[in-house]
């Protein structure tokens, strides 16, 4: 049979620009792999991404509104599938690997907790090595996504610096993990802006008007105002970025985004009830650490840190999986005969 891994290689080599990664000059994995005869590294990345128990999760864990009541808000998968969107838009654009900017983006919130950065901050506090989603969703991948056959998903290098850099202070070392980063961006500060005016927080008037006016009056606009800015500011360039006007009303939105939506009490009325039933489970396992159950607790070789395991347990869970948890766990049953 014919090689089609190594026919779409060959194309790569011919398509894409000077900045891109080619899938066949990977670093490779932490652990070597035969290669597959169709898909490339970096698709077989994305589909061992999706495959993955981690990614299926992440359509009942908490973007911005926790256990909203419509259908229609942003889940941490619908955020997931939309910055993978922006990102093949960009990269295909910009002629960089659209294989490994969509796995990159895939896999980019799989280490995020239940009830979103809520979550994050109430482990942060929590563990003494403090909590970070970017560093989370790496271990997810390089480990606690065991399978019979291997542990952790074992990712190329690229997509696995790509993950840890999406956020943070360090950049990702190829340009297609700077796509990821800055669709990251422009697809949560508009989305949450469409989420905000359907929860009655925000309305179309309460935009700052010089940004409706920069970045576009409605949600494809402003997307797709971000994205050409991107393009044409980045093209034939070793580095991605806006320009400085773009930039600056991005900035200007995502501040009024903090005052307006983030850090506003109806967005974030169910917050001290989240932060306290982590905080109540978190504690229950430091002192009952024999409960946790004994599948996860295989993961883990002699040196057992029980804070990592609890943490890594809990960041884990889905909203409504650590609701029922903490009612399993506090809430006394309704007695019954047997």
């Amino acid at each position: 049979m014919d090689n089609i891994r190594e026919r779409t290689e060959e194309l790569e080599t011919r398509i894409l620009s000077s900045y891109a990664v080619l899938s066949k000059d990977s670093k490779g994995r932490l652990i070597n792999e035969e290669k597959c005869p169709i898909r490339t590294d970096f698709q077989r990345d994305r589909d061992r991404i999706i495959h993955s128990k981690s990614f299926r999760r992440l359509k009942h864990k908490t973007q911005v509104f926790i256990a909203p009541e419509g259908d229609h808000y942003r889940t941490r998968l619908t955020h997931t599938l939309e910055v993978a969107q922006i990102s093949r838009t960009l990269a295909r654009a910009l002629g960089l690997n659209e294989d490994l900017v969509e796995a990159i983006a895939l896999a980019h919130d799989l280490g995020h907790t239940p009830f979103g950065h809520t979550g994050e901050k109430v482990l942060s506090e929590l563990h003494p090595k403090g909590f970070f989603h970017n560093e989370q969703s790496l271990r997810v991948v390089d480990f606690l996504e065991h399978s019979p056959k291997r542990i952790g998903l074992n990712l190329t290098y690229e997509v696995r610096d790509g993950i840890l850099n999406h956020s943070g202070g360090n950049r990702a070392k190829t340009l297609e993990g700077n796509v990821v980063r800055i669709a990251d961006r422009i697809a949560y500060i508009n989305h949450d802006i469409d989420d905000a005016m359907r929860a009655g927080i925000i309305e179309d008037s309460h935009i700052p008007k010089d940004c409706n006016e920069i970045l576009g009056s409605s949600h494809g606009a402003r997307i797709n105002t971000m994205i050409l800015d991107v393009i044409n500011n980045s093209m034939g360039k070793d580095s991605i970025s806006m320009s400085e006007e773009i930039d600056n009303y991005t900035r200007k939105l995502r501040k009024f985004m903090f005052e307006r939506v983030y850090l506003n009490s109806i967005a974030k009325k169910e917050e001290d009830k989240a932060q306290y039933i982590i905080e109540q489970v978190y504690n229950y396992y430091l002192h009952n650490f024999d409960k946790l159950p004994l599948e996860h607790r295989r993961l883990y070789g002699k040196d057992i840190i029980e804070e990592d395991v609890i943490c890594d347990y809990i960041a884990g869970m889905t909203d409504r999986y650590v609701v029922n948890l903490f009612r399993e766990l506090f809430i006394p049953r309704a007695w019954e005969k047997f």
